[in-house]
């Protein structure tokens, strides 16, 4: 399996990045032969990766980092990089490769601590000889201050190091960092290619996994979580009823505090699984004591950790509540198609009862009222403004329409 084939739906981007391979295996074969760098290569320090959510930033972003750090001996041969099998691309795609540095945070942003740690990881010389190579998942969650400190690295590079950025459009990233950097564009992948992915990688059943694809829109993520996740398929299905729900006052504040409730339990799930064995970590490296008793001097190691967890919490309860928006939001979107009587293909095919229903019961122009509160709703959100309130104050606009 070559290191493309989880890149679904992105020939051009996989051109792209397959040519800046080729020619960066010919720069680090140049060098080793102390022979002049090759003119006109496609290959460059930094790049940036934007594309909606699903379409693959991170994972087109990691099939570069192997194929980069490709060792196999058929590229002497004229073979393309990025086999997908020798050392170099099979630990650089699982996460153990020495100079594969991937970053991803659960938290609200990525702050200057943690971006001072990563650029001075990037001045360091490759272990296995070819490339230092930094993913950071969340561009976009950098603080103003951990976006300045990184456009000095970006602008300043060592020789063998590259950067990869993702982020899901130009304007989440520093304009000064973003100049920068070769920019890729991904797209949302096609239905039917995630649903072969689906097949094809996680052995899901060719009609679960072609719901599944149709349901979220291309969305590889959730389209694989959906289809292999019994509590996120009943979460959908909740959300789906709210448009029926909402048919009074008492009705939209109910149904508003049933999704805060739902994307709270969420968050408390994915801690518990995490938390707990941080925590303990945490206690046998700083050398707790027989029945948990802790050394002198650690408490603020330790309260630092909590404090991280909290912060994760908060981060994954937004993130679930955002989650529970989009469907609702392909919902109407599936409405106002019927309405419009566009023939296109309806997400929420498995709900199509509700859908004709509200599509009967309203106009295009009170479902176009209902997506903007939505949007106004993940806005107020991305504000910092109380959830409830904001979902509440949605659910309103929604029964108004």
């Amino acid at each position: 399996m070559a290191v493309w084939d989880d890149v679904v739906g992105q020939e051009r981007v996989r051109a792209q990045l397959s040519a800046a391979a080729r020619d960066a295996d010919s720069l680090v074969t140049a060098e080793a032969a102390g022979e002049p760098a090759p003119e006109a290569s496609k290959m460059t320090h930094a790049w940036l990766f934007t594309g909606p959510p699903g379409s693959g930033r991170s994972t087109a972003a990691r099939a570069f980092a192997a194929a980069l750090q490709c060792v196999s001996p058929d590229r002497s041969l004229g073979g393309e990089p990025g086999c997908g099998f020798c050392d170099g691309c099979h630990t650089a795609l699982v996460g153990t490769h020495a100079d594969v540095e991937v970053v991803r945070t659960d938290l609200l942003s990525i702050g200057v601590k943690e971006t001072r740690d990563l650029v001075r990881r990037a001045q360091l010389s490759p272990a296995g000889g070819r490339w230092q190579i930094i993913i950071l998942e969340d561009a976009d969650r950098l603080t103003e201050g951990a976006a300045n400190v990184l456009l000095k690295a970006v602008e300043e590079p060592a020789a063998r190091t590259v950067w990869l950025l993702c982020a899901p459009s130009l304007e989440d990233v520093l304009p000064t960092i973003r100049s920068r950097c070769r920019h890729l564009t991904l797209r949302t992948p096609p239905v039917a290619a995630v649903a072969d992915v689906l097949v094809r990688r996680d052995g899901i059943e060719p009609e679960v996994a072609a719901a599944s694809a149709r349901a979220t829109q291309g969305h590889i993520g959730r389209a694989r979580r959906l289809a292999t996740d019994e509590r996120a398929r009943a979460r959908r299905a909740a959300v789906l009823k709210l448009p029926l729900r909402i048919e009074d006052i008492g009705g939209c504040l109910k149904a508003a505090q049933e999704l805060i409730d739902a994307a709270a339990e969420d968050a408390a799930q994915a801690a518990e699984e995490i938390d707990a064995k941080e925590t303990e970590e945490l206690k046998a490296a700083l050398g707790a004591a027989a029945g948990g008793r802790m050394p002198r001097g650690t408490a603020g190691a330790m309260k630092e950790l909590e404090d991280k967890q909290k912060r994760r919490r908060t981060r994954t309860q937004r993130d679930s509540l955002d989650l529970a928006l989009s469907d609702l939001t392909g919902f109407y979107r599936d409405v106002l198609a019927l309405q419009m009587g566009s023939g296109v293909m309806l997400a929420n095919e498995d709900v199509r009862d509700s859908l004709d229903r509200v599509a009967r019961g309203s106009t295009p122009e009170r479902t176009l009222r209902r997506i903007e509160a939505i949007v106004a709703c993940r806005q107020t959100l991305e504000r910092n403004v109380a959830p409830l309130l904001a979902v509440e104050a949605m659910a309103v606009a929604l029964r108004a329409g």
